[in-house]
């Protein structure tokens, strides 16, 4: 995506930095910027008092004792995350969150959120938490020492393009953190439960229900889409093609593409 369209949507600091990640050859001020990133990612980007840290998981991340995955999955179970996103929330609310700060997107479909929702009642909120962590999706996209970050913005493989617009949901702007949202039921359960996808507003607008139109108007995104190979052909074909979409119909047209089976490659203000 064109950085001119991420400033307009509210992820252009999101999207240009490379994600960070501890190496072998760390020293204490890469410790440390892992570890302002992880609280970053992992409680929303909400303030954290000195009193809240969890001061045992990071003596042990700075002495090598554990990975930055057991420190993500040590602070998502603490006190401090529960209190936030978990006590205070309606339950598919701490489902769509626990998405977001621990796999960097929004859920796909129902069947995940209901999935999630069994292992609640049955293991409880600490087994939930291991089931982001320990996944296959967690290890491929994260492994045990880059810290998780937002990529929900991006094509990937294996993911449905609706997952871009609601990924728009969950994050308004790089300034904006989930506890000062000071909202605790779904914002996607409605839309999920139908399978639909909401319209894509600038953060800069602060609406999920509505938009002026002096904030819109005219704009236009050139998406570059991959066409799916003929049934009828025996062989596979990678065919690109770029159309031309008006802001106000570029959710239902990412939906749209979605079903058809297009492949997104790429967003950009037109």
């Amino acid at each position: 995506m064109a950085i001119l369209a991420g400033e307009r949507l509210g992820i252009a600091p999101s999207e240009t930095s490379a994600w960070i990640e501890l190496t072998p050859e760390r020293n204490p001020e890469n410790v440390d910027v892992a570890i302002r990133a992880v609280y970053r990612q992992v409680v929303g980007n909400s303030h954290v008092m000195e009193s809240e840290r969890l001061a045992v998981p990071e003596s042990q991340l700075k002495r090598g004792e554990i990975s930055v995955r057991e420190f993500v999955r040590q602070l998502a179970k603490s006190d401090l995350y529960r209190s936030r996103f978990v006590d205070n929330c309606y339950r598919y609310r701490t489902i769509e969150l626990n998405f977001k700060h621990l796999l960097g997107r929004a859920p796909n479909d129902y069947s995940e959120m209901v999935a999630h929702s069994q292992i609640l009642d049955e293991s409880g909120f600490e087994a939930d938490i291991d089931s982001y962590v320990d996944s296959d999706e967690y290890q491929q996209n994260f492994g045990e020492n880059i810290v998780p970050y937002h990529r929900g913005f991006q094509t990937q493989v294996g993911q449905k393009n609706v997952g871009f617009s609601r990924m728009f949901q969950l994050f308004r702007g790089y300034s904006s953190s989930d506890r000062a949202q000071k909202q605790n039921q779904g914002r996607l359960t409605r839309e999920i439960i139908m399978n639909t996808a909401s319209p894509i507003y600038p953060a800069s607008s602060g609406s999920l229900t509505g938009v002026s139109t002096g904030s819109r108007g005219g704009s236009t995104y050139r998406l570059q889409i991959m066409q799916p190979p003929s049934a009828n052909s025996a062989v596979l074909r990678s065919a690109t093609s770029e159309i031309v979409v008006p802001f106000e119909q570029l959710s239902s047209k990412l939906q749209q593409l979605n079903r058809k089976g297009f492949k997104v490659m790429s967003i950009t203000l037109s």
